[in-house]
């Protein structure tokens, strides 16, 4: 079997049949560096029984090399064990015995076999065919730093010097006559194990003299990523001197009391030092890095300066330390110390996806990405294109709720075309929810509301949307979309049908950090850890569609893959995991990719822990994490070219500027604010809230700091009020430094007016909350030096004035309604 210890192995293998070369059938007649070789008679035989994207990855990289492909097995049944979690493999030889028939006298013909499903090719067939001939050799291993599946045959392998000691089945290159007088030998079952028939005929020293034998120790042509991250030099496991089992286990009387304690001690011993060295590939550096070149990217092999022409992905996957040992369960509970405090490096195959993505032509620092059109699908114009449900959850209080429910109206999808499926669990979000549901009601194809009162766990839910799409035929795609997922660019659904992946998500990030909807790499628990290329790709610096181990909160699922490859309804809630890491989980272990695209702006993430409903509208208190989304809320719309200088700047009194500050909903809702609060000071002179409890100019109104608004509206301050009065006044530096920041009441029967002052600032800002002539008469301000009066200011709109020395002013009487202005005291 073509595997280390944890060798997650699929049925699927390749024969690459090269061509020329005369055979030979001793050792003396081996082939010199010299001898010439003509890549154009090369064959690709590859066998795999069904096909996965591994496998299309694989065709995909032979594509790119000009290898001629010809594919056995598919659509046959796989006997040959469960590899992914024991010995097996063997169906894979018989397979090989009776097509090596065909070849049998065919002396010129040089074979390769690699698996298919776990490997991508690097390197050219002329430079593959090079580096064998120079091996001097008849039959070519790949080599690892693990001696399975038998450990205890690890004394028999000849002394190296220098690279990995091991055979591995994945990967190996010969004379056609050869490979067939070795798999002409296979006499055993299907399950029987691959791996341990090629050891055997390997470690024979006859056999190994007559054909030729040899193995790939410095990877030149194969690369085996099990062992190869983050492993150290010296490490027991890859050892050049011996594995992991060594002197009593083998050679001791291990039957004896004393000689089993011996084994214990020195086998627990190696095999705590594994763990340590394997349990996080930051603590050491990686064997194999990426190697950029301008319109191409190999695989280096940085321990032995080598450039690898194939790349195999075997193991490790998740098995815990006790199978390490079966003939040693539970010794003195060692295994179990060893399982509660050591979990195994990462799997090697998501390492392989990661590689896959560059290699050979992924990713070019010139080209881009060379892949991402590849079997593109077209959406007609002239025919409907496919349905799709829409699944959207809401499973926890999340900011922004009802912007979020209309943008759903704004995708640009026919919605004849999509049904609606919506979760939520939160009794917070009923009313947004019913507020909009008339409106979704009315522009989808179909709906169906699954609230609170159902009692659905976030997995359950989930699963019932995804079975919803998986039990109708005529659903085409699943679109799952999270509360907390802004969608800005309204073409994200087409684009991501376009893109033809079995599943495939936009990449969402919050505003001006790193956290993102995917993750680019799993530590040893399988959680997450940081891949080489996390930053780049979220920051967009690298454009493309990448096959990543997580993704989450927006993500496409053809129906026809959740029909045939992920047909059982307990996708989400099958383990004790969360429910987005069990769906992951559950399709890195069929084999599915899960895909991300960057290649456009679909838009962010919103911030949720710290979103704090007691408020009435607590909304208002985002703007720090949620800044662009509070902006497009609560900012008015014209205040960003009012600031570019787009004439919506005006002076009705010199040096007091009015421009557009706040929209109508921010002017609501602080006012709703203030009279939920509902502690208004009363006017009077007496004011225990300031420092020397005695206000000169009272007002009837409630200050920033009682309702815990300070700090956002402080941060309003210096993000919009600031930029804008540098503007309007050149050369002064505003630090936006401001204690008194508070909402003002006027009635005619409470307090209509103010008299004339000055107020204790360098500069004021002044913004009406509601509609004169609506809300109110009267009212306004009169600058007395001037003579100027402001008679009808602008709900929203910020008045900008000196405070101290020339603007002496007065609040005019209110006559009718109520009146509520916002007035910040700003460098005081």
């Amino acid at each position: 079997m073509a595997s280390g210890p944890w060798l997650l192995l699929q049925p699927g293998l390749l024969l690459l049949l090269l061509l020329p070369l005369p055979p030979a059938t001793c050792a003396s007649e081996q082939p010199r560096a010299s001898n010439p070789v003509n890549p154009e008679k090369l064959l690709v035989i590859t066998v795999a029984t069904a096909e996965t994207e591994g496998y299309r990855r694989f065709l995909q990289t032979a594509e790119f090399f000009n290898y001629t492909v010809r594919t056995l097995g598919l659509g046959k049944e796989w006997r040959g064990g469960d590899v992914a979690r024991t010995v097996g493999g063997g169906q894979k030889v018989r397979w090989l015995k009776k097509e090596m028939e065909k070849y049998a006298d065919q002396e010129d013909m040089i074979i390769m076999f690699v698996d298919s499903y776990d490997v991508i090719l690097a390197g050219s067939p002329t430079e593959l065919l090079k580096k064998f001939v120079q091996s001097s050799s008849r039959l070519l291993f790949s080599a690892e730093g693990f001696c399975w599946p038998d450990w205890g045959l690890a004394e028999q392998y000849p002394e190296v010097g220098t690279g990995k000691r091991f055979l591995n089945s994945g990967g190996f290159i010969g004379f056609a006559p050869t490979i067939h007088q070795i798999v002409h030998q296979w006499k055993y079952k299907d399950d029987d194990d691959d791996q341990l028939f090629y050891t055997r005929l390997y470690l024979d020293p006859g056999l190994r003299e007559k054909f030729s034998l040899n193995l790939d120790h410095k990877s030149r042509i194969f690369q085996n990523l099990n062992g190869a991250l983050g492993e150290e030099e010296g490490h027991p496991a890859v050892s050049n001197k011996g594995s992991l089992l060594r002197g009593s286990w083998i050679a001791g009387p291990w039957w004896s009391w004393a000689g089993l304690q011996l084994t214990y001690v020195t086998f627990f011993r190696h095999l705590l030092q594994f763990y340590s060295a394997s349990s996080s590939k930051h603590e050491s550096s990686d064997e194999v890095v990426l190697k950029f070149d301008r319109n191409r990217v190999r695989i280096r092999n940085v321990a032995y300066d080598t450039l690898p022409v194939v790349v195999h992905g075997n193991g490790p996957t998740k098995v815990p330390p006790s199978s390490l040992c079966p003939c040693l369960p539970q010794a003195l509970g060692t295994l179990s110390f060893l399982s509660s405090h050591y979990s195994p490096a990462p799997a090697t195959e998501l390492q392989l996806n990661y590689l896959g993505n560059y290699v050979p032509n992924g990713w070019t620092p010139q080209g881009g990405c060379g892949f991402c059109n590849r079997d593109q699908r077209t959406l007609p114009g002239g025919q409907p294109p496919p349905r799709v449900l829409l699944a959207v959850f809401v499973e926890q209080p999340t900011p922004f709720l009802p912007r979020f429910l209309q943008r759903l109206l704004l995708l640009d999808y026919p919605p004849d075309r999509v049904t609606l499926f919506l979760h939520n669990s939160e009794v917070y979000h009923e009313p947004h929810i019913a507020d909009s549901w008339p409106q979704l009601q009315d522009h989808f194809e179909s709906v169906k509301l699954v609230g609170p009162e159902e009692d659905l766990s976030p997995g359950e839910a989930r699963d019932m949307a995804m079975d919803t799409c998986r039990q109708d035929p005529e659903c085409e795609f699943y679109f799952s979309l999270d509360a907390d997922a802004v969608l800005t660019n309204q073409q994200t659904l087409r684009i991501l049908i376009e893109q033809n992946r079995k599943v495939i998500a936009p990449m969402l990030s919050r505003h001006g950090k790193l956290w993102s909807n995917f993750w680019g790499a799993l530590s040893p628990d399988e959680y997450y850890a940081r891949s080489e290329d996390y930053v780049e790709l979220v920051q967009r610096k690298r454009l493309g569609v990448w096959n990543v181990p997580y993704i989450s909160q927006a993500y496409l699922i053809q129906g026809e893959t959740l029909r045939t490859e992920l047909p059982q309804r307990e996708v989400f809630s099958s383990s004790d995991m969360d429910p987005d890491m069990a769906f992951c989980m559950n399709l890195r272990d069929r084999g599915i990719f899960l895909h991300l695209s960057n290649q456009q702006e679909f838009g962010r993430l919103l911030a949720t822990s710290r979103y704090d409903t007691d408020h009435l509208h607590p909304d208002l208190w985002q703007i720090f994490d949620n800044p662009v989304d509070w902006k497009e809320q609560y900012i008015h719309e014209n205040y960003s070219q009012a600031l570019d200088g787009k004439d919506l700047v005006e002076q009705p009194c010199p040096d007091v500027y009015w421009f557009p500050l706040l929209s109508e909903q921010m002017c609501d809702e602080l006012v709703e604010e203030m009279e939920n609060y509902g502690q208004w000071s009363g006017g009077r002179h007496e004011d225990s809230r300031l420092a020397g409890g005695y206000e000169n100019v009272p007002t009837v109104d409630i200050h920033m700091k009682q309702v815990g608004y300070e700090d956002q509206w402080l941060q309003l301050l210096r993000t919009y009020v600031g930029p804008m009065t540098e503007h309007l006044f050149p050369g002064y530096h505003t630090k936006t430094r401001a204690v008194m920041n508070f909402v003002v009441r006027y009635r005619p029967d409470e307090q209509p007016s103010l008299r004339p002052h000055h107020d204790s600032s360098t500069f004021t800002l002044n913004v009406a909350l509601n509609h004169k002539g609506l809300d109110y008469e009267g009212g306004g301000c009169r600058f007395l030096r001037y003579n100027c009066i402001i008679s009808s200011p602008r709900k929203g709109w910020g008045l900008l004035h000196p405070g101290r020395l020339t603007h002496y002013h007065e609040g005019l009487p209110t006559t009718r309604g109520t009146r509520y202005i916002m007035v910040s005291f700003v460098d005081p």
